[in-house]
């Protein structure tokens, strides 16, 4: 099933990431690894979990426009990771915005309003 639209929630202990159409979607969850370093007590954002975020890349691969949401500072990392290492697919990233703890409906729901909105702007096709 291929998307155009693509979402991912993410934190240092899991990724959302859903894929959908306006009456479709497709949805999975990538689980980090927990590294020396967070036993260590480094917090988030000392750190990068290359293996994670390249799990999380290839959660992501096919989609055309990305968004990517989440509490804290995973959600910059992975921005980060991928315009290191997945750069075609960092440049589909479309916006990085915050969100709690959602449902995955409500990634979904938020990642369909972002979407439309930006559509309605011409920003997107």
């Amino acid at each position: 099933m291929e998307h155009y639209h693509a979402v991912v929630w993410i934190d240092q202990d899991a990724a959302h990431v859903i894929h959908f159409k306006p009456d479709e979607s497709e949805e999975l969850t990538v689980h980090a690894k927990h590294t020396q370093h967070r036993k260590r007590g480094l917090t988030e954002g000392e750190h990068t979990d290359h293996e994670y975020f390249s799990l999380v890349e290839a959660a992501l691969a096919g989609a055309k426009e990305i968004l990517i949401v989440g509490p804290a500072g995973a959600k910059h990392e992975l921005e980060k990771h991928m315009s290191l290492h997945a750069k075609a697919l960092a440049a589909c990233v479309v916006g990085v915005e915050s969100a709690d703890h959602p449902t995955d409906g409500q990634i979904l729901q938020l990642a369909r309003k972002y979407f439309r909105a930006a559509d309605r702007l011409g920003q997107t096709s």
